[in-house]
């Protein structure tokens, strides 16, 4: 953070919110939120039907004993010795489970004589500060007391090295004084690219671990950089320092725990994490339908994607390095986003993906925290960083997204909500989509029509 800055989510003045502040200055920027010139109370708030997918959905029974199994071929490493130092990298997801999959790593380190801590491994999230990273892991439960391991929070880098081409290599410094270093990721379809490694082990090395130095470097070349330099930049990492494994979590369409594998230092960034990316895209949440007017999406966050929302499950990139056309998932006129989750601090990183949103999002929003997010993420962040139109609650947000989506009768609107890209197995539906709801065997009816509650989140079930 810089001198003299003065993080604070949005606040309401009148009919004004302030979004930034800057103490040294005293400059404040502010966004008239008086939106009732783009309401449309005249859109009927429609009924709609609960239904959920049917799907075979895998879930790990213990994930401790997984978790154990898959660090086994892991403690084979020579470097791997008692009394040795290990930082075991965790990063800014909610990841299901993660707490006692972080605990059994740590408590089989520590059962064979190690002594191992936390280092985060996000980049530039929690602010890019180390209070703010500290922070978003204590918000997961990853704290001394539940983990059994102290946390080590630093944005100080070393350069370890360099690609063939003089592209420099950025490594955390906490990990880089550690004897050995692990880490635990989710593995999982990215949201700004395609390539053969996308998130997981290899990606929290060259970007989690490499901070916001690190991570903004490969960002600064797009969807290029991720897809190309991020697999070599990670591939040196382990040539050049003691990373000796990782942890991989694959989670189902629910969001459960599917499967954990334990890749060694020479299988990250290499055929099996790539192996292990096709059977998590195999399992990967996706909309129960191609075609949409409206989708009502009631949270987004940090811990749900790196852009808040997947990109996959919307069917947006806006990445200038992508062609829409190109990129998968389904085609959405318009998306009305309503809130943002507790545990993303106010990093709203990624609203711009939405049409609309509510006054409620904006005002929790911490707009240095985005505004850094978005700045690390170069080319994502530009376009990504959009401000949605903000209407000054949830039922009108929904009213302007129907009145706005093109559709001339209200009644033929293909509507759809979800609780958020992480969890679309429960949804809520308009009339228009229910001849094919009931066409279809893999859909089934939870609850008849009813009035929507905006205000409260859309129960899942699994």
């Amino acid at each position: 953070m810089g001198a003299g800055h003065q993080r604070s989510g949005a606040r309401r003045t009148g009919n004004q919110v302030v979004i930034a502040a800057h103490r040294d200055t005293h400059l404040k920027l502010t966004i008239d939120l008086d939106t009732m010139a783009y309401a449309y109370p005249e859109v009927p708030i429609p009924s709609v039907w609960t239904i959920r997918q049917k799907v075979d959905a895998p879930v790990t029974p213990d994930v401790e004993t997984a978790a154990r199994n898959a660090l086994a071929p892991i403690l084979g490493d020579p470097r791997l010795k008692t009394g040795a130092s290990v930082a075991v990298g965790v990063g800014s997801r909610g990841i299901n489970n993660l707490v006692p999959i972080v605990r059994t790593v740590i408590g089989e380190l520590k059962a064979q004589g190690m002594e191992p801590f936390i280092v985060p491994a996000m980049g530039s999230h929690g602010g890019a500060t180390a209070e703010g990273q500290e922070e978003v892991l204590r918000s997961y439960g990853i704290s001394p007391d539940n983990v059994g391991a102290p946390i080590r929070a630093t944005m100080e880098v070393a350069q370890v090295g360099a690609l063939d081409d003089g592209y420099p290599v950025y490594f955390d410094c906490n990990a880089y004084s550690a004897d050995a270093v692990i880490v635990v990721n989710r593995i999982k379809p990215h949201t700004d690219f395609a390539g053969e490694i996308e998130s997981g082990p290899a990606k929290m090395c060259a970007i989690g671990l490499g901070k916001q130095k690190g991570a903004s470097t490969i960002h600064r070349f797009g969807a290029d950089g991720l897809r190309n330099i991020m697999p070599k930049v990670a591939r040196r990492l382990i040539e050049t320092c003691s990373i000796v494994g990782g942890i991989g979590i694959i989670e189902n369409q629910f969001g459960q725990t599917a499967e954990i594998h334990g890749l060694t230092a020479s299988e990250m960034g290499r055929e099996k994490e790539t192996r292990l990316l096709a059977r998590a895209k195999e399992l990967a949440p996706r909309l129960a339908f191609q075609s949409l007017d409206v989708l009502v999406i009631d949270e987004m966050g940090k811990n749900i994607s790196g852009c808040g929302m997947d990109s996959h499950v919307i069917g947006r990139a806006r990445m200038p390095s992508i062609s829409e056309s190109d990129w998968d998932g389904p085609d959405v006129r318009i998306i009305a986003v309503l809130d943002i989750t507790g545990v993303s601090h106010g990093n709203a990183a990624g609203f711009g993906l939405a049409d609309f949103t509510t006054r409620r999002l904006i005002e929790r929003t911490d707009f240095y925290a985005t505004f850094m997010n978005h700045r690390t993420s170069g080319e994502g962040g530009v376009h990504r960083g959009r401000m949605p139109i903000v209407l000054e609650d949830a039922d009108s947000c929904v009213q302007a997204a129907i009145g706005g989506c093109g559709r001339g009768r209200y009644e033929t609107v293909r509507l759809a909500r979800i609780r958020n890209t992480e969890f679309v197995g429960t949804l809520e539906v308009s009339e228009a989509l229910m001849e094919e709801v009931r066409s279809r065997d893999d859909l089934e009816i939870l609850e008849q029509a009813h009035r929507p509650n905006f205000d409260e989140p859309l129960a899942v079930s699994h």
